[in-house]
């Protein structure tokens, strides 16, 4: 799920992007029309300017032809006037006649030339006024010249760098790309094998279901038949039940106590943050201290879900249940919580940083002060590493939870070793954090400028750090050595293995132990029977003994052998009542044995059938996590089939807009080497028609 919300959180990102540069391409786009636009009315002025500059070359051509004209018939008629006058000298002789007509002659010819005269003056008039336009409209089309090449390098320059930009984005893309179906083949292979993991639980699940139901049949069958007595086992279960509830009240205690304590110092810093080292009311303070308190604000979102998830956990253990990892199903909550919290304190951490660098480029700071802020910088980083080391612990022992033979005994008693070691530390960093604040309160207060607000603002943060230190320095849990526990860890490992193995062998004994039991009893009662005939033998023979004497030493007479007589038959009388003692007190000690023997099958049943409930929540737990893995694994193929068509969308989209954006840019360069060909033949026309301007 990680992978899907960061590849989601990617393609954001690649949207915003892309909506970013179409946006730019727009802009470019109608810049670049606007141009083109520009461009073309220019190229339209630099035609008009260019026929009209060609219309004055003509006229010019036609009044400079006109002006030689003129020129050569000013010479003739110069030349005619000489001769007229050379004529005339010749001819004074003649009448008067000819000369009134060489004078009427001369005064035409005068004012034909004084006319050419004016019409040539007033050519040059012309013809210079039309040079200096000429020369006014060929400096402005060389300005409108240049600043169509600034145009056009500027707009080259644009183009390079979009091609460059969208180049990088192309190759980007196409990186994402294959970087995407990596991921996804990656995301197939893992369906795959959690398809193969819950087919192989659901067969380890019926393997569990039909041994379960064995047991239970077995164990209802030996319930039964046998008398409820007094079982130690279920009281000690008991025991460790209400031991485990009182464990989780305390640890309960502890975390309301913490909390309290972190909500209280948030929130006192998201106040001195608001006085130092600006006051909000009287000037505004910086963005970035904004941003803080902003954050700060939100501190209770992320630690009240801690003391609720806690007090359900507390809630959920109770006499009835069998409290271990894999049962206490709330742990996962409260450890998504932390994980929570924790990401809260790494946000915070760059702006906590940053703020007290500010305090640190404020006027009234002092070096001692700097230096207890770079002290308090260290400590914050080392305490938001230790909540990050505790969020890793805490996952830990949420995870037999939801994964099942997730981590052995011996893991999870390191984990606990490594988890109040890391209590500790987090102790002693909090307890280095309040020292330290406490110094720099005291050399804050040296300060001509320090406020009675920001002087109970800080005396409450201290008072949060005291508590905060107080709290961290309750919990002292007892672990067990790591050693010890790998030990135990063996032995449980062991008899796991050869538990059927043992189980055979016991019921082998047993039966042994019951044949020679019997045999035990009947050789039992045979000898003290036989002990007791040794008995009446050697009496016998002592009597036997005493009556030989007797008779050896005295005579005979009939009262002995009467009291002999009667002896003997007190003596078998004895011997039947002895004999019916012995076998009454013999099978009330095999009544008293099988008596005891019958509690200890009795406890040994109701103890497997605890073992049987306890199985059975297991198996129900089990089951729910089979759901829930079946459910992830629906939403795992419904997120791959989503990724995929996602996939095939954006291929599609980013092909299509890498296809626009070739074309754009074809057409750009076509459009950008029409316009460098019109203005190198703009360029190749001025100067021919400078050379001509010259040459004339």
């Amino acid at each position: 799920m990680a992978n899907v919300t960061d590849l989601q959180t990617k393609y954001s990102k690649l949207a915003q992007e892309y909506s970013k540069l179409r946006a730019q391409n727009q802009v470019l786009k109608k810049a670049v029309v606007d141009e083109q636009a520009s461009s073309a009315s220019l190229k339209e002025q630099l035609k008009q300017r260019d026929q009209s500059l060609r219309k004055q070359e003509q006229e010019m051509d036609s009044l400079s032809f006109r002006n030689q004209q003129l020129a050569k018939r000013v010479e003739l008629l110069q030349e005619e006037l000489a001769a007229s006058e050379a004529k005339g000298k010749k001819g004074k002789t003649k009448g008067d006649s000819p000369s009134q007509h060489g004078q009427q002659t001369q005064s035409v010819f005068d004012e034909d030339l004084q006319k050419k005269i004016e019409e040539n003056e007033r050519l040059h008039i012309q013809f210079y006024e039309a040079d200096e336009q000429h020369k006014r409209q060929e400096a402005e089309l060389r300005a409108q010249l240049d600043e169509l090449e600034k145009d056009s390098e500027q707009h080259q320059a644009v183009v390079d760098g979009l091609t460059t930009k969208y180049m990088a984005t192309i190759e980007r893309l196409q990186s994402d790309k294959a970087r995407l179906e990596v991921k996804a083949q990656t995301l197939e292979r893992e369906a795959k094998e959690c398809r193969m993991r819950t087919d192989e639980c659901q067969q380890q699940l019926r393997q569990c279901q039909s041994e379960l139901n064995k047991q239970v049949k077995q164990s209802s069958s030996v319930i039964q038949e046998k008398v409820p007595f007094n079982d130690t086992s279920e009281q000690f279960s008991l025991w460790i039940q209400l031991k485990a509830r009182d464990v989780a009240g305390q640890a309960l205690s502890f975390i309301q106590d913490l909390i309290a304590a972190l909500l209280n110092f948030h929130s006192y810093t998201e106040q001195r943050v608001h006085i130092y080292p600006r006051d909000s009311s009287i000037e505004p303070i910086s963005p970035l201290n904004q941003k803080f308190s902003q954050y700060l604000h939100e501190n209770a979102a992320y630690v009240r879900p801690l003391e609720d998830s806690f007090l359900q956990l507390h809630q959920s253990i109770t006499e009835d249940t069998v409290t271990v990892l894999e049962t206490v199903v709330k742990l996962k909550s409260f450890a998504d919580n932390f994980c929570s919290y924790t990401h809260f304190l790494q946000k915070i951490l760059p702006y906590q940083l940053k703020s007290l660098e500010e305090e640190c480029e404020a006027s009234l700071c002092t070096a001692a002060l700097t230096v207890k802020n770079q002290e308090l910088q260290t400590d914050m980083k080392r305490v938001t590493s230790v909540f990050e080391k505790l969020q890793n612990y805490i996952n830990l022992l949420a995870l037999p939870s939801v994964q099942q033979d997730a981590m052995p005994l011996s893991s999870t008693s390191a984990v606990f070793t490594q988890l109040a070691a890391c209590l500790h530390s987090l102790h002693d960093a909090i307890k280095e954090m309040s020292k330290h604040y406490n110094q720099k309160a005291g050399l804050e207060k040296e300060l001509p400028t320090i406020t009675q607000k920001l002087s109970t603002t800080t005396e409450c943060l201290l008072g949060s750090l005291g508590s905060l230190t107080s709290s961290t320095g309750k919990p002292r849990p007892q672990s067990v050595p790591h050693r010890e526990a790998l030990s135990n860890r063996r032995i449980l490992t062991s008899s796991t293995e050869s538990r059927e193995g043992l189980t055979q062998q016991v019921q082998q004994s047993q039966e042994k132990i019951a044949r020679l039991e019997q045999e035990k009893e009947h050789w039992l009662l045979e000898a003290q029977l036989g002990k007791v005939r040794l008995e009446k033998e050697n009496q016998r023979i002592g009597d036997l003994e005493a009556q030989l004497a007797a008779a050896l030493g005295g005579s005979p007479n009939s009262q002995p052998a009467a009291t002999s007589t009667l002896a003997q038959s007190h003596e078998e009388v004895g011997d039947e009542e002895s004999r019916e003692q012995l076998i009454k007190t013999h099978y009330m000690t095999r009544v008293g044995e099988l008596t005891t023997q019958l509690q200890i099958s009795d406890s040994k049943s109701v103890h497997f059938h605890s073992e049987c409930r306890a199985l059975a929540k297991r198996l129900a737990i089990a089951e729910k996590s089979r759901e829930t893995l079946s459910e992830e694994v629906k939403m795992a193929n419904q997120n791959i089939t989503r990724l995929q068509d996602e996939l095939t969308t954006t291929k599609r989209s980013y092909e299509d807009q890498l296809s626009m954006m070739s074309d754009h840019l074809c057409s750009m360069n076509e459009t950008l080497t029409k316009q460098r060909e019109e203005i190198d033949t703009l360029k190749l026309g001025n100067k021919g028609n400078a050379k001509k301007n010259k040459g004339r």
